[in-house]
């Protein structure tokens, strides 16, 4: 069952305007749900076109090399145990334990040869933001966030990477401000949606013209605004609320998805909903030892659920509107150590792209016979996020003003990949 709410407080005589007000409490630097939407409703920005970007984090980074940029001719020490497979696009092949990717790749495209940077551990910190300096620059979800107001009650940035107790501090918004950090529903962010025990939609509707009450007798700094109201809008809303709720699908299209990727399930409700920008995390590819048998154990369940995505967006025909991208920080070392690992390799990486109106079907970059590195000039993470930006209708040359008030640059690097772009 969804819930929604803080500490339930007991019943009084006397209910005060306060707890008239306490609907929601957004648990973000101690602002409550209402201080959110007011502060994101005093930015500027572009209400967009209702796009939508999918981004998954393969934490750890998983081997490019065993999975999407195999070298079957290179040296046993580099080439590993598995054998490649050809896909649905002639010429392109992928890993033996990524059969449904095969199947599937008319509808993705594969980039190779992405070079990263490695400051010695595990944050994403440089595909969120597209700048290598770890805590200096807004997020992807942030900037969005700050540049297109959230419309229809659902936030502007959901991230599903939280794991209670603790929070990952690279999704930070920084000069963004607070008001821009995601929304948690794995913290305490669900609580947050729902009805306080014991309040039903009927009452919530007494609570609105409570509020009509208080609008007309009370006006100046302490008066309820607006933005109050749209808190009260956003609990009471079943769309919202619906959009985290993983019960309201059929259990076939649960299955469909599989356990590992249930996030994928929840990210596609939430897009589709209408929530701009969707993050998660999916496994655990930190594989300086038992590189293969780690990724023999997780890239099949990674197949089901992305192939589900895939398949699921254009089956609902928002194949064009929702942007979907599948990395991990860095790629892996060519040569195999400690026995069975592969350790951290930042020069070459591979990343999958669905969705979003790109052109999909192709193997987009090459690297040497090694694959420790891009035969031309490599792409960055900051080229990839141009071009999502560019999908939500955001222009990458756009500044945001700093802590100091200076015009910083969404990204510094603008520059395209540019085949992923519509002709």
């Amino acid at each position: 069952m969804l819930t929604l709410l803080g500490p339930v407080r007991e019943c009084r005589s006397q209910v005060s305007r306060r707890d008239v007000l306490r609907v929601g409490g957004l648990a973000v630097a101690g602002l409550t749900l209402a201080d959110v939407l007011r502060l994101q409703a005093a930015t500027p920005g572009n209400p967009g076109r209702g796009k939508s970007v999918i981004m998954v984090w393969l934490r750890g980074g998983a081997s490019h090399l065993d999975s999407l940029d195999m070298k079957p001719d290179a040296p046993a020490e580099i080439r590993g145990e598995f054998r490649p497979i050809p896909t649905n696009v002639p010429g392109v092949q992928v890993c033996e334990h990524l059969p449904l990717l095969a199947r599937t790749m008319d509808k993705v495209a594969v980039l190779r040869g992405i070079q990263s940077v490695d400051i010695g551990d595990h944050t994403p910190h440089y595909i969120l933001t597209g700048f290598p300096d770890r805590g200096r620059r807004p997020v992807l979800g942030s900037v969005v966030s700050y540049l297109r107001p959230p419309a229809g009650g659902m936030p502007p940035y959901v991230s599903l990477m939280y794991e209670p107790p603790g929070l990952y501090d690279t999704e930070g918004p920084t000069y963004c401000g607070p008001a821009h950090r995601p929304f948690a529903p794995r913290e305490a962010g669900l609580a947050n949606l729902s009805l306080a025990r014991g309040v039903s939609l009927d009452q919530l509707q007494d609570r609105r013209k409570l509020l009509d009450t208080f609008d007309t007798l009370a006006r100046g700094s302490d008066a309820i605004d607006s933005y109050r109201r749209r808190a009260l809008e956003m609990v009471a809303s079943p769309k919202v609320r619906e959009a985290f709720d993983l019960s309201k699908e059929a259990p076939a299209t649960r299955d469909r998805y599989g356990k590992f990727c249930e996030a994928f399930l929840a990210a596609r409700r939430l897009a589709e909903a209408g929530v701009s920008v969707v993050t998660l995390k999916v496994g655990d590819w930190d594989t300086h030892e038992k590189n293969f048998i780690d990724h023999k154990a997780q890239l099949p369940l990674l197949d089901r659920g992305l192939h589900a995505l895939v398949t699921d967006l254009h089956d609902r025909g928002l194949d064009r509107y929702v942007a979907v991208v599948v990395w991990g920080e860095f790629g892996r070392a060519p040569r195999i150590s400690r026995g069975d690992g592969r350790d951290h390799w930042p020069e070459a990486g591979a990343a999958v792209v669905a969705g979003g109106g790109f052109r999909v079907g192709q193997a987009i970059g090459e690297t040497d016979r090694q694959g420790g590195a891009s035969k031309g000039k490599p792409y960055t993470p900051a080229n990839v996020l141009a071009c999502l930006y560019q999908h939500l209708g955001i222009d990458p040359a756009a500044t945001i003003p700093d802590h100091d008030g200076r015009p910083m640059h969404v990204l510094d690097d603008r520059e395209l990949v540019r085949e992923l772009m519509p002709a």
